[in-house]
């Protein structure tokens, strides 16, 4: 019997938290990856955002498992409750394949975000199809990006993301 993950308290998933998560599927069984998915992912991943107030700067969807940076916008969000959903929800998207019993992260805490550790963390998520072989830029990769509710046309490859994606969160 596989044991659980050790997870820090809940309250260092809620709030304006900052949580690299990782989910993966049982023995690593790929899923059907193409554009239909990628479209369900991100109505999924939208109603989670929404739901549980969370901008998610970075994702990217691998043929087993999908890396994806969550912030907390608000001090009632809650990343454990909006992870349950985007697990519920997706898994019903990606069956006969399943999840492993529990999903990966790291919490990005205050004092990391100073050193570059949020940083290193979205470039391990953007560079994941580059180290896996599926393509030479990880701005060719068609399954990554982010999504911020309300601007559907914000665009992760666009070299000005970072300061737009900052700024409209801000607001």
């Amino acid at each position: 019997m596989k044991r659980k993950l050790p997870r820090l308290a809940p309250e260092y998933y809620r709030g304006k938290a900052y949580v690299f998560w990782t989910h993966t599927t049982e023995k690593r069984e790929q899923f059907g990856l193409n554009r239909e998915f990628h479209l369900n992912f991100r109505e999924v991943l939208l109603h989670a955002c929404i739901r549980y107030q969370l901008a998610t700067p970075a994702y990217c969807i691998m043929p087993d498992h999908i890396h994806l940076f969550w912030v907390g916008t608000r001090s009632e969000s809650d990343q454990i409750k909006a992870c349950s959903f985007f697990r519920k929800y997706l898994g019903e998207r990606i069956r006969p394949v399943r999840w492993q019993r529990q999903a990966h992260d790291h919490v990005v805490r205050e004092d990391e975000r100073t050193t570059g550790r949020y940083a290193d963390s979205v470039n391990y998520i953007l560079m994941n199809p580059v180290r896996a072989g599926l393509v030479e830029h990880w701005q060719d990769y068609a399954y990554l990006g982010a999504l911020l509710p309300g601007y559907p046309d914000l665009d992760r490859r666009d070299p000005a993301f970072n300061d737009l994606f900052w700024k409209l969160l801000a607001q």
